[in-house]
């Protein structure tokens, strides 16, 4: 039976091996002079007969958080393997700041949190982390106190020296967390790390993924909650069948491509309203009021504005649609599946 909830995270605000300035991610330009802290160019990774990865190409940003998105078996643990130097490339070059994937002293760098993290469950938290510590060649109090640094830092402080079978899937993730943290890594890779949590755990990780980067800190983050991806990512890419589909900055992938006007007390006839008809994707009325859906270009814009005026009526509100990142996955994969002639004969409602 798990234990009581361990308090909500509230990291601490200085560490004990010193906290890297916070690095904004770029800009909607590539080139905007941030360091690459991974670069996979022309990526191939074939399995006899099977390409798992087929020539991808992205760069992630020092101080970022990048989000590595697809559907089951499109490719992401491949590549995750081949940045951790688990596994070779067939073809391409994958570094990791700045050294080939796999360099002995990138590893001292980096870290790796699974979907499900396997521990020995007679022992404790500060066990377990203490023995990863023990890997990096921490000893004594300099261990000690990074371990309690950490455990302080996921919450964990007060439960430390309770066996792991007794902890529930949200302490656990935790743990593995913190022994994620123990070598202070430049670049994290988290395959899933809100997987299964109650809604509390849930939000405390994804906190706690935020509080990561305003560290510094580099994380790759993969996973199918789309709604924290969307929270919490600076850029996405969506892989599908060992191809990148779509790469972006995820305010620039949820924009909507058109605007709502909400306008008052418009005087029109039915030639004014034909004529609004004509120069806009969607009219509706509501008592006095026009909802008026239009392409987001100023142009677009202009005309909507000028014929309101024209008719003497208020513009009450301008707002530019939105979809969701989940929106935006479903469309690319589903664009694939039926590229390639595998998608669902009945498609999910409100996609055409």
């Amino acid at each position: 039976m798990a234990q009581d909830r361990p308090q909500a995270v509230a990291p601490p605000t200085t560490s004990p091996n010193g906290v890297r300035p916070a690095t904004a991610p770029p800009s909607a330009d590539p080139n905007a002079g941030y360091a690459k802290a991974i670069e996979i160019n022309h990526l191939v990774k074939k399995y006899k007969n099977v390409v798992a990865v087929n020539d991808i190409s992205l760069d992630v940003y020092e101080g970022e958080i990048f989000g590595f998105l697809g559907p089951n078996g499109a490719g992401k643990t491949t590549t995750i393997k081949t940045l951790l130097g688990l596994i070779f490339p067939t073809a391409g070059d994958v570094r990791v700041l700045g050294k080939p994937a796999g360099d002995i002293d990138v590893k001292q760098k980096i870290s790796y949190l699974p979907e499900s993290p396997y521990f020995y469950e007679h022992m404790s938290a500060r066990e377990v982390v203490g023995f990863y510590g023990s890997l990096f060649g921490l000893s004594g109090t300099t261990k000690a106190k990074r371990v309690d640094y950490l455990l302080e830092q996921v919450g964990l402080q007060g439960a430390g020296s309770k066996a792991l079978r007794d902890f529930s899937k949200g302490m656990l993730q935790r743990v593995g967390i913190a022994q994620s943290l123990i070598n202070d890594p430049k670049v994290l890779f988290f395959d899933e790390p809100t997987s299964g949590l109650d809604p509390v755990a849930h939000r405390d990780i994804r906190d706690l993924i935020l509080h990561l980067k305003n560290e510094g800190r580099t994380i790759f983050l993969s996973s199918h909650q789309l709604s924290d991806v969307e929270l919490v990512c600076d850029r996405v890419s969506i892989l599908n069948r060992g191809k990148i589909r779509r790469l972006g900055h995820v305010e620039d992938l949820i924009a909507g491509a058109h605007i709502e006007i909400v306008a008052d007390n418009v005087r029109a006839d039915d030639a004014r309203l034909a004529q609004l008809r004509e120069m806009t994707t969607g009219v509706e009325q509501a008592g006095n009021k026009l909802i008026i859906q239009t392409d987001a270009t100023t142009a677009a814009k202009n005309r909507v504005l000028d014929w309101v005026r024209g008719g003497g009526g208020d513009v009450l509100e301008m707002s530019q649609t939105r979809r969701t990142l989940e929106d935006i996955f479903y469309e690319t994969v589903h664009e694939g599946e039926v590229e390639e002639g595998t998608a669902m004969a009945i498609p999910r409602q409100g996609v055409k």
